[in-house]
This record gives structure tokens, C-alpha cells and sequence, in this order.
């Protein structure tokens, strides 16, 4: 069987970090929300998201001429916060995720070790999240390598697929079990 993330921490402490780890996950996705709105242009409808989609060097360019300089700054201080912002929703996700399995276990043992899979699911997400952050980093400092929208682009897709089933399987964990 696979090892749990977090296996070194007892469930007491392990669910007192994962509190602090969604607190701190939330805390930070608010933050992006307010401070993201700046990036909402008609190139970039979705801000930050629809350049980490933006799939080729003219979409991604066409986007950041959209924000002028103080958009180009709230995008940069964005990314900056985005090398915490991984280790902060892995964190919280995993630890949620080795709580779900744990809940599901005595009922479930197959489904429990979809929990574990998930959890380390969140750290290759997070991963993926810095591979896209860099490639966006190099994009805005005027980078034109052809590889690098697509690049952002597969990794952000994976990245939130995986978010999204870690959340996914927490939620049904909790209201199923």
C-alpha cells in the first residue's frame, strides 16, 4: 500500500494542520480574487486564468498588453505569491484527503486508497504549478519561446484536474461516509 503524505504526523496533529492548511489555502485563494480583478480585460476575461490558457505566444502577448503596467505589476506580484500559494493548497488538500480516506476506510478500503493517490495527487499538482509559473514568469518578462503557452497551458489543466478530484473525493467523503 502507498504511504500517506503526512504519514510522520499523528491524526491529532495531522487534522490541527490540515485546519490551519484550508484556513491558509482560503486566505490566499481570497486574496487572488481581490487582487485578480485588475487582470479581467477582454483578451483576459478570466484574468491570470485565461493567461495560464492562453495556449501560444500571441494569445499569451495579446493578454498582457491588455493589462498595461498596472496590470502587468498585479500579474507579477501574482505569480510572485503563486511559489507559496502551491505549498499552501497541496498542504491542505492532501491532508484533507488522507482525512477523507481515514473516514472511509473502515467502509471502503479500495476507495480509501484513491484518498492516499489523490493526496499525493495535491504535490504533483503543486509541481505542475511551478513548471506553469515559470513558464508564465518568462512570458511576462517577454519571452517568446513557442513552448512555453502550451507548456503552462498542459500543466494548468492537469494541475486542476487534480485539485479538483482531491476536492471532489473530500466532499464525498464527508457528506457519503
Amino acid at each position: 500500500m502507498i504511504t500517506a503524505p503526512f504519514a510522520f504526523l499523528s491524526p491529532p496533529r495531522r487534522n490541527r494542520w490540515m485546519k490551519i492548511a484550508i484556513v491558509l489555502a482560503l486566505g490566499m485563494t481570497l486574496l487572488f480574487n481581490l487582487t485578480g480583478g485588475a487582470l479581467q480585460t477582454t483578451a483576459a476575461p478570466a484574468g491570470i486564468i485565461s493567461y495560464e490558457f492562453a495556449g501560444n505566444v500571441a494569445n499569451a502577448q495579446m493578454m498582457i498588453a491588455s493589462w498595461g503596467e498596472h496590470g502587468r505589476l498585479v500579474a507579477a506580484l501574482g505569480l510572485g505569491l503563486d511559489f507559496l500559494y502551491p505549498l499552501v493548497y497541496a498542504s491542505a488538500i492532501s491532508l484533507a484527503c488522507v482525512w477523507a480516506a481515514e473516514r472511509v476506510q473502515p467502509k471502503s478500503p479500495a476507495v480509501a486508497k484513491w484518498g492516499i493517490r489523490l493526496a499525493w495527487g495535491a504535490w504533483l499538482a503543486a509541481l505542475l504549478d511551478y513548471v506553469e509559473n515559470v513558464a508564465l514568469v518568462l512570458l511576462l518578462l517577454g519571452s517568446t519561446a513557442v513552448i512555453l503557452p502550451p507548456l503552462a497551458f498542459i500543466c494548468a489543466a492537469i494541475k486542476f484536474l487534480l485539485i479538483l478530484a482531491g476536492i471532489f473525493y473530500v466532499l464525498a467523503a464527508w457528506l457519503l461516509f
